[in-house]
């Protein structure tokens, strides 16, 4: 899948394109040779065409030009104290590396073809600043292609793909949405083989973490802020023209979800970590709720077949918790005109439909416990469902389920009291139907906990908390 260049980018080569340069004073500086200047000479300013025989008859030696050989530094070693060349010669390296693949295999199998660049990628720690912003774009093409050729010593793509990616995790974290751009593009282009995929999701907390940031804020959800996510409460009414909410514009957000689609091939490897980690699961049902184009709906309906088909077991319990399949039944009804979309949103309907035909009540509320996150959903209210399961959610899987609801109510949900209020509400229906189990529960720390939630500020924690507190006390008094 081909992007454009972003618009900054190619701005900022267009103008560099049209720059003079005192190429003669350079040599006359020991700058650059006469031969080097011969070479460049050659290759600029010429017809693609041209510039492809002229290359392409002398490979080796244009080459050497750009990344060194033995006795002979790169052009930009050697140019180190002119920033107007190397900044040119980048330009004209992109162009070139775009437009003769022969001789990007080339520089690809040269012993060190990332060397001349990676000093580059820190010579500003300003984030527009061009030096770095097109050595990123020339690494990223160079290394794209890098990746795609079988090669048993990976020593110099393991050494330059992870500062690349510490490189634009910078640009991710920028308020400027066109430095973004650059940086989710680029991801882009090098995340098409398993390895720098893998690699991605290693360093995940500088790579990964705002890019989630940007598509929360596209959600309607604040960074942290769960609440709007698990209620469904943002709305496309709210949404920015061109955008969605938080100000995310429509190209920067298809890139964002263009990467993380490319990352959830490798499913078995990130899709717990990305449920454990950013409910990724819940987001993704908000996004597909607000999606604005065919465009991004494909991409988010992709992304979660990936995810889903490779964590069933985790993911599937977590869709129906989020109401997907009910989402995904609404989606059908628009009669989607991708077929690739289409493909994808029966292959989800299908496989929600396999799991829920198997599942139970009891099954509901354990996946919910699980997800880490409760919510008003009807078991919480349902006297005959805690009648019938409350010994079993006590006992299954040596108190699993108990334990987890002690680790929920351990937190403070700034965001989110409702969950405290859920919490309490549960633990009152345990006692209630089980009071011979109260030290089990008590040792879990719910007691206290519950205890301490009776001093709570919003009233629905109070009032679920003191109820908790009841039932202890009355089968207390009751048994003595």
């Amino acid at each position: 899948m081909s992007l454009d260049p972003p618009t900054y980018i190619l701005s900022l080569q267009n103008n560099i394109r049209a720059r003079p340069i005192s190429w003669e004073g350079a040599v006359r500086a020991k700058t650059i040779t006469d031969a080097d200047l011969k070479k460049i000479k050659s290759i600029d300013k010429v017809r693609k065409e041209q510039r492809k025989q002229t290359i392409e008859g002398d490979i080796d030696s244009f080459c050497s030009l750009l990344l060194g050989s033995p006795g002979s530094p790169s052009i930009f070693e050697a140019a180190a104290k002119r920033p107007d060349i190397i900044q040119y010669m980048l330009v004209l390296t992109g162009d070139i590396i775009d437009d003769i693949p022969s001789f990007t295999a080339t520089l690809a199998k040269h012993p060190a073809p990332f060397q001349p660049f990676l000093p580059l990628l820190k010579a500003s720690t300003n984030p527009e600043d061009a030096l770095p912003l097109l050595t990123s774009a020339v690494l990223a093409s160079l290394l794209g292609y890098a990746l795609t050729l079988p090669s048993k010593d990976t020593t110099q793509i393991d050494e330059a793909l992870p500062k690349l990616y510490s490189y634009l995790s910078a640009l991710a974290k920028s308020s400027d949405a066109g430095l973004q751009d650059i940086a989710v593009q680029e991801y882009s282009v090098v995340l098409r083989t398993k390895k720098s995929r893998e690699i991605f999701w290693k360093q995940r907390e500088e790579t990964l973490n705002p890019l989630i940031d940007i598509l929360r804020a596209a959600a309607g959800a604040g960074k942290d802020t769960d609440s709007t996510l698990w209620s469904g409460g943002a709305s496309v009414r709210s949404a920015p023209e061109g955008g969605l909410a938080g100000g995310v514009g429509l190209q920067l957000l298809y890139h964002v979800l263009l990467v993380v689609w490319q990352l959830s091939f490798e499913g078995t490897l990130v899709g717990d970590g990305l449920h454990d980690e950013h409910d990724i699961i819940i987001l993704y049902v908000q996004l597909l709720r607000l999606s604005p184009k065919e465009k991004t709906t494909r991409l988010l309906l992709s992304t979660l077949s990936n995810l889903l088909s490779s964590n069933q077991r985790n993911l599937l319990p977590a869709a129906v918790l989020a109401r997907l399949p009910a989402l995904l039944t609404n989606i059908q009804g628009r009669h989607l005109s991708d077929p690739d979309a289409a493909e994808d949103l029966k292959s989800l309907i299908d496989m929600l439909d396999d799991y829920t035909k198997t599942q139970t009540t009891f099954d509901e509320y354990a996946a919910e416990l699980r997800s880490g996150h409760l919510r008003w959903s009807p078991p919480h209210r349902n006297p005959t469902f805690w009648a019938d399961n409350a010994r079993r959610i006590l006992e299954e899987n040596k108190g699993e389920l108990p334990r987890k609801l002690a680790e929920i109510l351990s937190k403070k949900w700034e965001s989110d009291k409702q969950v405290l209020a859920i919490g309490c509400n549960d633990v009152a229906c345990l006692v209630k139907e089980v009071p011979e189990k109260r030290a089990m529960l008590e040792k879990l720390g719910l007691k206290g906990r519950v205890m301490e939630l009776m001093q709570e500020a919003d009233e629905t924690v109070r009032w679920e908390s003191l109820r908790a507190v009841g039932e202890w006390l009355r089968y207390s008094f009751e048994s003595k």
